[in-house]
């Protein structure tokens, strides 16, 4: 077989086959064709991956992307250059302007662009630094017969719900707006991801309403609706939700993620489900920056390489229901990530402006996209 590309000599981790090896890893036809030893002979392309790690596509849960569209996007070839070959949009748009998302952002992109589409009938319309306005706190929004009606007719694309509540998000308005999410959930048949802030509603509240699949963003948030106790556990509701089937997803972002619950979590085994960076126009900047800066604190913090890969590529597959994404099995999508490991001294800070100094750093080299070198650092 002769091959369109391969990606000779690196260090391939793939989770989903319990791969941790040099190898090389060989496209055709726009899917991954194989992985294994001397494949490069007689391939119309070859990369040079040696000391660099090989990785399914990155995936980013939990990103903002309707860049032109809403003041919080950015461009998702920014992203696509940090290594990610799939990124989810989560609730930037809703059902009264999906279509503009879809035709001048989503089509148009190199980069697989997925989305879960917000109850709220024009998204996050309302975030940049001069305006804040959640979109779940005027109930006159939440659009359930148009969030139907969308999500049913494009299902290549919309992969699931959004809603935010918590009082940034949704002020008064409590568990309704998370109410009527689910209901527009069952009647389409997809997955909710759930946005939580401040009180209220409280933690224990939301997981409550959550079904099997569903997806709690933002899982590792500081005080208050942190999933840490004070004593240094895990609270009750949270491991009780994972046993039930919760999905537990980082979403990073501006003011979402703590080195402190962090470390509680990590130290009581509660590894999140998924590692995103919920980039955005706010926290591109800083302190989320992007995929692989969030995945290098994990690292930092402790938590295994192959576990931070399989949270970035195999975990968040699943959640979007693409068992065709994040694995380099022969016949899958032909994406992958080159990455290098860098030792040095590394400052990262947290959502509370809390600074770490790690040894390590993932930074990205390359992006397959569909079998093509798209991008080489």
């Amino acid at each position: 077989m002769t091959f369109d590309l391969v990606l000779r000599g690196g260090r391939v981790i793939d989770p989903s086959q319990s791969i941790d090896r040099v190898a090389d890893v060989a496209f055709a036809g726009g899917r991954v064709a194989a992985v294994g030893d001397d494949l490069a002979a007689g391939a119309r392309g070859v990369e040079d991956a040696a000391g660099l790690i090989v990785t399914p596509g990155l995936i980013d849960l939990h990103t903002h992307v309707y860049w032109g569209g809403t003041s919080l996007g950015v461009d998702p070839l920014i992203l696509a250059r940090g290594g990610c070959t799939t990124v989810a949009d989560t609730g930037s748009a809703g059902p009264g302007n999906y279509q503009g998302f879809l035709e001048h952002v989503i089509h148009p992109s190199p980069v697989r662009i997925l989305a879960y589409l917000n109850v709220s009938f024009a998204g996050i319309y309302g975030f940049s630094k001069r305006i804040m306005v959640g979109e779940s706190g005027d109930l006159r929004l939440m659009a359930p017969l148009d969030a139907v009606e969308v999500a049913l007719a494009h299902q290549k694309t919309i992969v699931g719900i959004k809603v935010r509540v918590g009082f940034n998000a949704s002020g008064n308005s409590g568990l309704v707006p998370l109410d009527i999410a689910r209901q527009v959930a069952e009647r389409v048949g997809l997955p909710m991801m759930v946005h939580i802030d401040v009180p209220p509603p409280t933690l224990p509240e939301v997981l409550a309403r959550m079904r099997p699949g569903d997806i709690l963003t933002h899982c590792f948030r500081p005080f208050p609706n942190t999933p840490a106790t004070s004593d240094g556990k895990v609270h009750p509701a949270v491991a009780e939700a994972r046993e039930r089937g919760i999905i537990f997803d980082i979403g990073h972002g501006m003011g979402s993620f703590s080195f402190d619950t962090a470390r509680v979590m990590l130290a009581n085994g509660f590894l999140p489900d998924c590692i995103s960076s919920d980039v955005h126009a706010l926290c591109i900047d800083g302190p989320a920056f992007d995929l692989v800066t969030t995945m290098s604190k994990f690292l930092c913090l402790g938590m295994p390489l192959a576990k931070v890969i399989h949270a970035a590529t195999e975990h968040p597959a699943y959640a979007l229901q693409r068992p065709e994404l994040g694995t380099l099995k022969p016949g899958s999508v032909g994406d992958a990530t080159l990455l290098a490991l860098e030792e040095g001294e590394f400052a990262y800070r947290d959502s509370t402006d809390t600074e770490l100094t790690g040894r390590l750093r993932i930074a990205p080299r390359g992006t397959v996209i569909g079998g093509i070198m798209w991008h080489r650092a």
